[in-house]
């Protein structure tokens, strides 16, 4: 289990005449944040600075930032931390400066790219990345509404219900619950229910549901 940001968006302020626009943004390659670094590049061609940092992979192995221009250590590494602190990855923040005229010393300029950073990894919010896997409940009809009542008491969201000479039951589970769902299902039916899992992978959690897409 890792976690990322939630969605892109920019967040903005203004100290001391400069205007700090904080943009975040969830990827997963290098290609990917040199895309976004690009855009708001091109989004503010007036801007002073439009100062970076990234970490990606789940390990959090990657990581890359950049001062464009502020003196060295008051941008780039500010923003890294902060992304290192809110504890998330697979995502870049571009912080961009329009210059108001006055000067904001090394002090002043680390507080303000770090606040930058720190609005929108708020405004983003923050989510869970879990492993997870995509049960088919296959089921009789007149078990259905026990399986309903009980999932909807214990939280458990039904993705999808498939009528035919059964009833299917599609359901994302996490994969450290997969035991106790199990035993759920085995409760439930009397062993009268046939478990189709499909392929592993990686889902959003929010609460007690899973996303497979988010943001």
């Amino acid at each position: 289990m890792y976690k990322t940001c939630m969605r892109e968006i920019s967040k903005e302020f203004e100290e001391k005449k400069s205007l700090f626009i904080g943009n975040i943004k969830r990827i997963y390659t290098e290609d990917e944040g040199k895309n976004f670094l690009e855009k708001i590049r091109k989004n503010h061609p007036e801007a002073s600075h439009n100062c970076w940092a990234y970490i990606l992979g789940e390990k959090k192995l990657k990581k890359r930032y950049s001062d464009d221009g502020e003196p060295q250590g008051t941008a780039g590494i500010p923003i890294l931390e902060c992304i290192n602190k809110k504890d998330i990855t697979d995502v870049i923040v571009v912080v961009t400066r329009y210059f108001g005229g006055v000067l904001l010393g090394a002090g002043g300029l680390v507080r303000a790219y770090t606040k930058a950073c720190s609005l929108a990894i708020e405004e983003s919010g923050i989510v869970e990345v879990v492993s997870g896997v995509l049960v088919n409940l296959i089921i009789s009809y007149d078990l259905l509404g026990k399986f309903q009542h009980s999932f909807l008491e214990d939280k458990i969201h039904i993705e999808d219900t498939i009528y035919a000479d059964k009833v299917t039951i599609k359901c994302l589970i996490e994969i450290c619950k997969i035991d106790s769902f199990k035993k759920t299902v085995a409760n439930l039916s009397n062993g009268k229910c046939d478990m189709i899992f499909e392929e592993e992978k990686k889902y959003f959690k929010l609460e007690n549901r899973l996303f497979e897409n988010i943001g």
